[in-house]
């Protein structure tokens, strides 16, 4: 299961590049005034923002946060099975979601499953459906001034994995697990 975690982390990598640095946002702190810890606090209001605006809502868990030098990685995975027939979907909403705050779309994969957007203010925001249905987002800091980074305090929607193996997706939904393609 470390090696899937692994491979999910370099393909968001080589889909996104690391943190670049963007145009500041005019209401929020421009990256190179913050630290790690106020970079991170930014990714875990971003993730927590996405994750109410899945609707119907997900189970979801922390699965790690990764400080570099000058970045910060934070990353959940959905305990919801994403049905083949409904990715597209849920990648849909993410999507109008991003592009509704100005993210800009920077890179999607061939085969639809992975995205890459970033904010105006560098932040990177990927998501990628694992074969499984198990979808991973995660969203990596512009390069900010070094600090300590605790851990995310957000509350998971379900059972907190972050400190153990991720299993599977394992939570079925009515709406987002099922085999029924949606209607036009």
């Amino acid at each position: 299961m470390r090696i899937k975690i692994a491979s999910v982390a370099v393909l968001a990598l080589l889909i996104s590049g690391c943190g670049g640095s963007g145009a500041a946002s005019s209401n929020k702190e421009s990256p190179s005034k913050m630290n790690l810890q106020e970079a991170a606090d930014r990714a875990d209001a971003i993730l927590d923002e996405t994750f109410a605006a899945i609707k119907p809502p997900v189970q979801w868990t922390h699965t790690y946060s990764m400080p570099g030098d000058c970045y910060v990685d934070r990353d959940r995975s959905v305990m919801t099975i994403i049905s083949t027939e409904r990715r597209g979907s849920f990648l849909g909403v993410l999507e109008r979601y991003w592009k509704g705050k100005g993210y800009k779309l920077v890179a999607t994969s061939q085969n639809g499953l992975a995205a890459n957007f970033e904010t105006q203010d560098g932040f990177q925001l990927e998501v990628l459906i694992a074969p499984n249905g198990q979808a991973h987002l995660s969203v990596t800091t512009p390069c900010v001034e070094k600090s300590d980074v605790a851990q995310p305090t957000s509350k998971p929607n379900g059972p907190d994995y972050s400190k153990q193996e991720l299993p599977a997706p394992n939570v079925k939904s009515s709406f987002w697990s099922s085999n029924e393609p949606l209607s036009s």
